[in-house]
């Protein structure tokens, strides 16, 4: 899997950790929502960055007062037609104000990430047919807004009202 973030690919700096394996203190972390509930103690008390991974069906309203301790939230999408990391990120970044990197992993299509990067997604783990190219020319595809979204632009309507 590649990482694209700011319209390039990147060097994944993170390492996903699993519940059972020991952290290095020196680690750009991504722990799970249970080992977070676990050792959300130790773990705040790290000298390097944490980073979060929430599943399907894991609502970040289980860590609204824990935000500030996370650099990095990746939010899963399990398979194309299960939206509700879309809902997960638009709270994470309208309704509780996270301003960290929030990273859409899992089935990421093509047809969806400018979708994805309205609601506030701003990395995304991909396989190797969606390329920064690929990436820029779908969140430019849609030149109008019709629903409001996290990203602030303008709907359809507001324009014709300003008209």
């Amino acid at each position: 899997m590649a990482l694209i973030k700011n319209g390039a690919y990147i060097d994944d700096t993170w390492t996903k950790v699993s519940d059972e394996e020991a952290l290095a203190d020196n680690t750009n972390a991504i722990v799970s929502l249970t080992r977070w509930q676990k050792e959300s103690e130790l773990l705040s008390k790290r000298n390097a960055p944490l980073g979060l991974r929430l599943e399907a069906g894991e609502s970040p309203e289980a860590i609204t007062a824990d935000l500030a301790a996370f650099d990095l939230i990746e939010l899963s999408f399990p398979a194309f037609k299960d939206g509700r990391a879309y809902s997960y990120a638009r709270m994470l970044r309208q309704d509780y104000g996270y301003e960290g990197e929030l990273r859409a992993t899992g089935d990421v299509l093509r047809s969806q990430v400018s979708f994805m990067h309205r609601v506030g997604f701003d990395a995304f783990e991909v396989d190797t047919r969606i390329t920064p190219e690929v990436l820029a020319a779908e969140l430019a595809r849609y030149s109008h807004k019709y629903q409001p979204s996290s990203d602030d632009a303008a709907t359809v309507i507001e324009l014709r009202d300003k008209r």
